[in-house]
Protein backbone atom coordinates (compact mmCIF):
# COMPACT_ATOMS: atom_id res chain seq x y z
CA UNK A 1 0.00 0.00 0.00
CA UNK A 2 1.24 3.87 -0.45
CA UNK A 3 0.52 4.78 2.93
CA UNK A 4 1.96 8.48 1.63
CA UNK A 5 -0.79 9.22 -1.02
CA UNK A 6 -3.99 9.98 -1.28
CA UNK A 7 -6.36 10.59 -4.32
CA UNK A 8 -8.78 13.02 -5.11
CA UNK A 9 -11.45 11.81 -8.12
CA UNK A 10 -12.96 15.44 -9.89
CA UNK A 11 -16.14 14.82 -11.50
CA UNK A 12 -16.25 18.07 -13.62
CA UNK A 13 -15.40 16.59 -17.64
CA UNK A 14 -16.49 18.55 -20.37
CA UNK A 15 -20.07 17.85 -20.97
CA UNK A 16 -21.65 20.48 -23.17
CA UNK A 17 -21.09 18.23 -26.22
CA UNK A 18 -22.15 14.77 -24.69
CA UNK A 19 -26.12 16.46 -25.38
CA UNK A 20 -28.64 14.02 -24.14
CA UNK A 21 -26.16 11.51 -22.40
CA UNK A 22 -25.46 14.03 -19.60
CA UNK A 23 -28.80 15.78 -19.18
CA UNK A 24 -29.11 13.55 -15.62
CA UNK A 25 -25.70 12.47 -14.67
CA UNK A 26 -21.94 13.89 -15.15
CA UNK A 27 -19.20 12.55 -17.92
CA UNK A 28 -17.62 10.53 -14.67
CA UNK A 29 -21.22 8.36 -14.94
CA UNK A 30 -21.57 7.27 -18.42
CA UNK A 31 -22.07 3.36 -18.96
CA UNK A 32 -19.34 2.08 -20.75
CA UNK A 33 -18.03 -1.31 -22.16
CA UNK A 34 -21.23 -3.02 -21.48
CA UNK A 35 -21.00 -3.19 -17.39
CA UNK A 36 -18.86 -0.14 -16.76
CA UNK A 37 -18.81 3.55 -16.07
CA UNK A 38 -16.05 5.67 -17.01
CA UNK A 39 -15.37 7.05 -13.18
CA UNK A 40 -14.47 2.96 -12.90
CA UNK A 41 -10.94 3.56 -14.67
CA UNK A 42 -9.49 6.09 -12.77
CA UNK A 43 -11.27 4.79 -9.63
CA UNK A 44 -9.50 0.95 -9.89
CA UNK A 45 -6.08 2.64 -11.64
CA UNK A 46 -5.73 4.53 -8.26
CA UNK A 47 -6.98 1.11 -6.33
CA UNK A 48 -4.66 -0.96 -7.91
CA UNK A 49 -1.75 1.75 -7.92
CA UNK A 50 -1.90 0.54 -3.71
CA UNK A 51 -4.04 3.62 -2.69
CA UNK A 52 -6.83 3.32 -0.18
CA UNK A 53 -7.46 6.59 0.97
CA UNK A 54 -9.75 7.95 -2.05
CA UNK A 55 -12.15 11.35 -2.07
CA UNK A 56 -14.79 12.00 -4.62
CA UNK A 57 -15.18 15.35 -5.15
CA UNK A 58 -19.22 15.51 -5.98
CA UNK A 59 -20.34 17.42 -8.79
CA UNK A 60 -23.88 18.51 -9.87
CA UNK A 61 -26.27 15.48 -11.05
CA UNK A 62 -24.50 13.29 -8.78
CA UNK A 63 -26.90 10.53 -7.24
CA UNK A 64 -25.71 8.18 -10.23
CA UNK A 65 -22.43 8.49 -8.98
CA UNK A 66 -23.40 7.83 -5.05
CA UNK A 67 -25.72 4.98 -6.39
CA UNK A 68 -22.51 3.03 -8.45
CA UNK A 69 -19.92 3.92 -5.83
CA UNK A 70 -21.79 3.27 -2.40
CA UNK A 71 -19.10 2.44 0.28
CA UNK A 72 -16.69 1.64 -1.76
CA UNK A 73 -16.68 -1.73 -1.24
CA UNK A 74 -16.70 -3.33 -4.74
CA UNK A 75 -13.03 -1.02 -4.96
CA UNK A 76 -12.01 -2.42 -1.49
CA UNK A 77 -12.30 0.85 -0.23
CA UNK A 78 -15.12 0.17 2.92
CA UNK A 79 -12.76 0.93 5.50
CA UNK A 80 -12.25 2.04 9.17
CA UNK A 81 -9.55 4.29 8.31
CA UNK A 82 -8.98 6.10 4.90
CA UNK A 83 -11.00 4.23 2.38
CA UNK A 84 -13.66 6.19 0.34
CA UNK A 85 -14.86 9.64 1.32
CA UNK A 86 -17.28 12.19 -0.76
CA UNK A 87 -16.20 15.64 -0.38
CA UNK A 88 -19.95 17.87 -1.33
CA UNK A 89 -19.13 20.99 -3.31
CA UNK A 90 -22.25 23.44 -2.30
CA UNK A 91 -21.54 26.11 -4.66
CA UNK A 92 -21.42 28.96 -2.67
CA UNK A 93 -21.78 31.90 -4.37
CA UNK A 94 -22.70 29.84 -7.71
CA UNK A 95 -19.61 28.81 -8.05
CA UNK A 96 -19.53 24.78 -9.05
CA UNK A 97 -16.10 24.58 -10.25
CA UNK A 98 -13.92 21.74 -9.37
CA UNK A 99 -11.31 24.49 -7.54
CA UNK A 100 -14.44 25.66 -5.25
CA UNK A 101 -14.67 22.31 -4.16
CA UNK A 102 -11.36 21.49 -3.40
CA UNK A 103 -11.14 25.02 -1.89
CA UNK A 104 -14.17 24.29 0.15
CA UNK A 105 -12.95 20.69 1.10
CA UNK A 106 -8.80 21.84 1.52
CA UNK A 107 -9.13 20.92 5.30
CA UNK A 108 -9.64 17.40 4.36
CA UNK A 109 -6.67 17.21 2.21
CA UNK A 110 -4.53 19.10 5.16
CA UNK A 111 -5.76 16.25 7.68
CA UNK A 112 -4.82 13.25 5.69
CA UNK A 113 -1.10 12.32 6.39
CA UNK A 114 -0.36 11.83 3.06
CA UNK A 115 2.72 12.96 1.65
CA UNK A 116 1.24 12.88 -2.08
CA UNK A 117 -1.87 13.78 -3.61
CA UNK A 118 -2.81 12.50 -7.23
CA UNK A 119 -5.62 14.90 -8.65
CA UNK A 120 -7.74 12.87 -11.25
CA UNK A 121 -10.33 14.19 -13.63
CA UNK A 122 -12.63 11.40 -14.19
CA UNK A 123 -13.37 11.31 -17.98
CA UNK A 124 -11.16 9.19 -19.54
CA UNK A 125 -10.98 5.50 -20.37
CA UNK A 126 -7.04 3.95 -19.06
CA UNK A 127 -5.57 1.57 -16.84
CA UNK A 128 -2.54 3.38 -15.59
CA UNK A 129 0.07 1.98 -12.81
CA UNK A 130 0.25 5.42 -10.89
CA UNK A 131 3.45 3.71 -8.98
CA UNK A 132 5.33 4.61 -12.07
CA UNK A 133 4.42 7.98 -12.15
CA UNK A 134 5.43 8.56 -8.66
CA UNK A 135 8.30 7.28 -9.09
CA UNK A 136 9.19 9.58 -12.22
CA UNK A 137 7.82 12.82 -10.42
CA UNK A 138 10.18 12.06 -7.39
CA UNK A 139 13.07 11.37 -9.82
CA UNK A 140 12.64 14.66 -11.64
CA UNK A 141 11.86 16.66 -8.29
CA UNK A 142 9.58 18.30 -10.58
CA UNK A 143 7.14 20.54 -8.02
CA UNK A 144 3.83 19.25 -10.51
CA UNK A 145 3.57 16.24 -12.83
CA UNK A 146 1.39 16.34 -14.92
CA UNK A 147 -0.01 12.78 -17.55
CA UNK A 148 -0.50 13.22 -20.98
CA UNK A 149 -0.64 10.71 -24.17
CA UNK A 150 -0.59 11.02 -27.85
CA UNK A 151 -3.97 11.94 -28.76
CA UNK A 152 -5.06 8.69 -31.30
CA UNK A 153 -7.43 11.19 -33.83
CA UNK A 154 -8.57 14.28 -34.60
CA UNK A 155 -11.91 14.76 -32.33
CA UNK A 156 -14.06 17.82 -31.73
CA UNK A 157 -14.27 18.52 -28.12
CA UNK A 158 -12.14 20.76 -25.27
CA UNK A 159 -8.60 19.39 -25.09
CA UNK A 160 -5.27 21.07 -23.33
CA UNK A 161 -2.33 20.35 -25.14
CA UNK A 162 1.32 20.48 -23.68
CA UNK A 163 4.56 21.20 -25.55
CA UNK A 164 7.16 18.66 -23.50
CA UNK A 165 10.98 19.35 -23.75
CA UNK A 166 12.48 15.39 -24.17
CA UNK A 167 13.60 15.38 -20.07
CA UNK A 168 9.79 15.46 -19.10
CA UNK A 169 9.95 19.09 -18.84
CA UNK A 170 6.59 20.87 -19.69
CA UNK A 171 7.52 24.50 -21.35
CA UNK A 172 3.86 25.55 -22.70
CA UNK A 173 0.25 24.42 -22.14
CA UNK A 174 -2.63 25.74 -24.34
CA UNK A 175 -6.89 24.82 -24.27
CA UNK A 176 -8.09 23.98 -27.34
CA UNK A 177 -11.54 23.29 -28.73
CA UNK A 178 -10.44 20.40 -31.13
CA UNK A 179 -7.96 17.12 -29.92
CA UNK A 180 -5.41 16.78 -32.93
CA UNK A 181 -4.05 13.33 -33.75
CA UNK A 182 -0.42 13.06 -32.57
CA UNK A 183 -0.92 15.71 -29.77
CA UNK A 184 0.11 15.94 -26.12
CA UNK A 185 -2.88 16.10 -24.65
CA UNK A 186 -3.21 16.17 -20.94
CA UNK A 187 -5.41 13.34 -19.41
CA UNK A 188 -6.42 15.81 -16.28
CA UNK A 189 -4.35 13.82 -14.01
CA UNK A 190 -1.72 15.53 -11.04
CA UNK A 191 0.66 14.61 -8.80
CA UNK A 192 2.33 16.60 -6.67
CA UNK A 193 2.95 17.45 -2.66
CA UNK A 194 0.11 17.89 -0.54
CA UNK A 195 1.41 21.07 0.21
CA UNK A 196 1.86 22.50 -3.05
CA UNK A 197 -2.23 21.31 -3.41
CA UNK A 198 -3.11 23.06 -0.51
CA UNK A 199 -0.76 26.47 -1.75
CA UNK A 200 -1.87 26.13 -5.04
CA UNK A 201 -6.01 25.71 -4.90
CA UNK A 202 -5.94 28.57 -2.27
CA UNK A 203 -4.11 31.08 -4.35
CA UNK A 204 -5.64 30.48 -6.86
CA UNK A 205 -9.46 30.80 -5.41
CA UNK A 206 -9.18 33.70 -3.23
CA UNK A 207 -7.90 35.54 -6.25
CA UNK A 208 -10.98 34.68 -8.25
CA UNK A 209 -9.87 32.10 -10.46
CA UNK A 210 -12.36 29.39 -11.70
CA UNK A 211 -10.12 27.30 -13.20
CA UNK A 212 -6.77 25.55 -11.44
CA UNK A 213 -5.45 24.46 -14.87
CA UNK A 214 -5.73 27.71 -16.36
CA UNK A 215 -5.74 30.21 -13.28
CA UNK A 216 -3.64 28.19 -11.35
CA UNK A 217 -1.20 26.60 -13.93
CA UNK A 218 -1.03 27.85 -17.13
CA UNK A 219 -1.12 31.58 -15.82
CA UNK A 220 1.65 31.34 -13.07
CA UNK A 221 4.10 28.12 -15.04
CA UNK A 222 7.22 30.29 -13.93
CA UNK A 223 6.47 29.51 -10.60
CA UNK A 224 6.69 25.64 -10.63
CA UNK A 225 8.70 23.22 -11.72
CA UNK A 226 6.04 20.77 -14.44
CA UNK A 227 6.99 17.83 -15.57
CA UNK A 228 5.28 16.21 -18.08
CA UNK A 229 4.51 12.08 -17.70
CA UNK A 230 3.47 10.05 -21.21
CA UNK A 231 1.23 7.51 -20.82
CA UNK A 232 2.13 5.25 -23.63
CA UNK A 233 -1.05 2.47 -23.33
CA UNK A 234 -4.50 2.90 -24.69
CA UNK A 235 -6.52 6.66 -23.53
CA UNK A 236 -9.30 8.27 -24.99
CA UNK A 237 -10.73 11.32 -23.23
CA UNK A 238 -14.84 11.16 -23.34
CA UNK A 239 -15.34 14.64 -24.22
CA UNK A 240 -17.89 14.81 -27.17
CA UNK A 241 -20.86 12.22 -28.18
CA UNK A 242 -18.17 10.88 -30.87
CA UNK A 243 -15.16 10.40 -28.42
CA UNK A 244 -17.78 8.07 -26.43
CA UNK A 245 -19.24 6.24 -29.68
CA UNK A 246 -15.66 5.87 -30.89
CA UNK A 247 -14.23 4.85 -27.25
CA UNK A 248 -16.92 1.92 -27.51
CA UNK A 249 -16.04 0.89 -30.45
CA UNK A 250 -12.15 1.00 -29.84
CA UNK A 251 -13.06 -1.63 -26.86
CA UNK A 252 -14.14 -3.83 -29.19
CA UNK A 253 -10.48 -4.31 -30.84
CA UNK A 254 -9.34 -7.81 -28.36
CA UNK A 255 -6.00 -5.75 -28.11
CA UNK A 256 -7.30 -2.65 -26.61
CA UNK A 257 -9.84 -4.92 -24.43
CA UNK A 258 -7.34 -7.21 -23.46
CA UNK A 259 -4.98 -4.19 -21.71
CA UNK A 260 -8.28 -2.65 -20.24
CA UNK A 261 -9.75 -5.15 -18.67
CA UNK A 262 -7.69 -8.34 -18.62
CA UNK A 263 -4.16 -7.21 -17.46
CA UNK A 264 -2.74 -8.00 -13.62
CA UNK A 265 -4.35 -4.77 -12.91
CA UNK A 266 -8.21 -5.49 -13.63
CA UNK A 267 -11.02 -2.69 -13.48
CA UNK A 268 -13.67 -3.09 -10.73
CA UNK A 269 -17.35 -1.92 -11.17
CA UNK A 270 -20.52 -2.23 -9.46
CA UNK A 271 -21.31 -6.03 -8.73
CA UNK A 272 -24.73 -6.76 -10.14
CA UNK A 273 -26.06 -10.72 -9.93
CA UNK A 274 -27.51 -11.55 -13.09
CA UNK A 275 -28.60 -14.32 -15.13
CA UNK A 276 -25.99 -15.08 -17.94
CA UNK A 277 -26.78 -13.86 -21.59
CA UNK A 278 -29.46 -16.27 -23.68
CA UNK A 279 -28.83 -16.85 -27.16
CA UNK A 280 -32.12 -17.50 -28.62
CA UNK A 281 -31.88 -20.40 -31.83
CA UNK A 282 -32.05 -17.44 -33.97
CA UNK A 283 -29.70 -15.36 -32.93
CA UNK A 284 -26.84 -14.49 -34.68
CA UNK A 285 -24.09 -12.26 -32.74
CA UNK A 286 -20.53 -11.06 -34.27
CA UNK A 287 -17.60 -9.00 -33.16
CA UNK A 288 -20.34 -7.62 -30.00
CA UNK A 289 -20.22 -7.35 -26.31
CA UNK A 290 -23.27 -8.67 -24.38
CA UNK A 291 -24.04 -7.88 -20.42
CA UNK A 292 -25.45 -10.28 -18.82
CA UNK A 293 -29.05 -11.12 -18.32
CA UNK A 294 -29.28 -9.86 -22.19
CA UNK A 295 -32.31 -12.27 -24.28
CA UNK A 296 -30.90 -12.25 -27.82
CA UNK A 297 -33.62 -13.30 -30.87
CA UNK A 298 -32.08 -11.44 -33.63
CA UNK A 299 -29.21 -10.80 -35.56
CA UNK A 300 -26.23 -7.40 -33.43
CA UNK A 301 -22.74 -6.71 -35.12
CA UNK A 302 -20.10 -4.22 -33.91
CA UNK A 303 -22.36 -3.27 -31.17
CA UNK A 304 -22.11 -3.21 -27.66
CA UNK A 305 -25.14 -4.00 -25.34
CA UNK A 306 -25.51 -3.79 -21.49
CA UNK A 307 -27.12 -5.75 -19.08
CA UNK A 308 -30.26 -7.09 -19.54
CA UNK A 309 -31.23 -5.39 -23.03
CA UNK A 310 -34.00 -8.01 -25.27
CA UNK A 311 -33.10 -8.05 -28.34
CA UNK A 312 -36.54 -9.48 -30.45
CA UNK A 313 -36.87 -11.56 -33.48
CA UNK A 314 -35.95 -10.76 -37.01
CA UNK A 315 -34.24 -7.09 -35.34
CA UNK A 316 -31.08 -6.11 -36.77
CA UNK A 317 -28.70 -4.20 -34.65
CA UNK A 318 -24.84 -3.10 -36.18
CA UNK A 319 -22.82 0.17 -34.77
CA UNK A 320 -25.03 0.85 -31.98
CA UNK A 321 -25.08 1.15 -28.47
CA UNK A 322 -27.94 -0.10 -26.37
CA UNK A 323 -27.90 0.51 -22.81
CA UNK A 324 -29.36 -1.10 -19.82
CA UNK A 325 -33.04 -2.76 -19.94
CA UNK A 326 -33.72 -1.69 -23.40
CA UNK A 327 -36.18 -3.53 -25.62
CA UNK A 328 -35.77 -3.58 -28.96
CA UNK A 329 -38.87 -5.53 -30.52
CA UNK A 330 -39.43 -7.56 -33.72
CA UNK A 331 -38.05 -6.13 -36.98
CA UNK A 332 -36.62 -2.79 -35.79
CA UNK A 333 -33.76 -2.11 -37.55
CA UNK A 334 -31.21 0.38 -35.79
CA UNK A 335 -27.52 1.61 -36.64
CA UNK A 336 -25.61 3.79 -35.98
CA UNK A 337 -27.75 4.63 -32.89
CA UNK A 338 -27.17 4.89 -28.87
CA UNK A 339 -29.99 4.22 -27.05
CA UNK A 340 -29.43 5.07 -22.86
CA UNK A 341 -31.60 3.43 -20.52
CA UNK A 342 -34.72 1.60 -20.58
CA UNK A 343 -35.79 2.64 -23.83
CA UNK A 344 -38.35 0.66 -25.80
CA UNK A 345 -37.92 0.78 -30.15
CA UNK A 346 -40.94 -0.54 -31.10
CA UNK A 347 -41.89 -3.38 -33.76
CA UNK A 348 -40.84 -2.58 -37.11
CA UNK A 349 -39.09 0.83 -36.62
CA UNK A 350 -36.00 1.62 -38.51
CA UNK A 351 -33.18 3.94 -37.03
CA UNK A 352 -30.01 5.15 -37.97
CA UNK A 353 -27.56 7.61 -37.57
CA UNK A 354 -24.34 8.68 -39.68
CA UNK A 355 -21.38 7.37 -39.19
CA UNK A 356 -19.88 10.18 -37.98
CA UNK A 357 -23.13 11.74 -36.04
CA UNK A 358 -24.71 8.79 -34.27
CA UNK A 359 -28.62 9.12 -33.14
CA UNK A 360 -28.88 9.19 -29.76
CA UNK A 361 -32.32 8.02 -28.23
CA UNK A 362 -32.84 9.80 -24.38
CA UNK A 363 -33.70 7.99 -21.39
CA UNK A 364 -37.19 6.07 -21.43
CA UNK A 365 -37.85 6.90 -24.35
CA UNK A 366 -40.76 4.73 -26.09
CA UNK A 367 -40.50 5.02 -30.01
Amino acid sequence: MLGNVMGIIRLDGANSMLKELCEHRPVAALPIAGRYRILDFAMSSLVNSGIGHVGVLVSKKARPVFDHLRSGKDWDLARHRDGLAYLPNDGENGNNSALAGLYQNIDFVMRSSAEYVFLVQADTVYNIDFRHVLLFHQNTGADITMVYCKAREDLPGEAASMQVAENGKVTDIAKRMTSTKGSNDFMGIYLMRKDTLVKLVTSTFERGGNSMLVDGIIRHMDNFSIYGYEHKGFSTRINSTMAYFNANKAILNPDIWNELFMSEHPIHTKTKDAAPVQYKNTAKVTNSLIGNGCEIYGEVEDSILFRGVRVAEGVKIKDCIIMEQCQIEQYAMLRDVICDKNVVVSEDQWLKGAENYPLIIAKSTVI
